[in-house]
């Protein structure tokens, strides 16, 4: 696997689980159980969601580097 698909199924994992994790304390905070679904449900999408950006700037980042390269 490339280095630069780790990197976007890492940071998509990462985001996505802190992003649930502190959604959970804020449910917890307000007296509400905890809902694996709901927690699911958002370290997916929103894991999915960070992955996509960090593949758009890794390619924006690559684009920049072959163009100062030619120059």
């Amino acid at each position: 696997m490339k280095t630069q698909t780790k990197s976007i199924i890492k940071a998509g994992l990462f985001s996505g689980i802190i992003f649930a994790s502190g959604m959970a304390g804020f449910d917890y905070a307000d007296g509400e159980n905890f809902n694996i679904w709901k927690f699911i449900f958002y370290a997916s999408f929103f894991g999915i969601f960070m992955g996509l950006m960090t593949h758009r700037n890794i390619k924006k980042t690559a684009r920049k580097k072959i163009k100062q390269q030619n120059n």
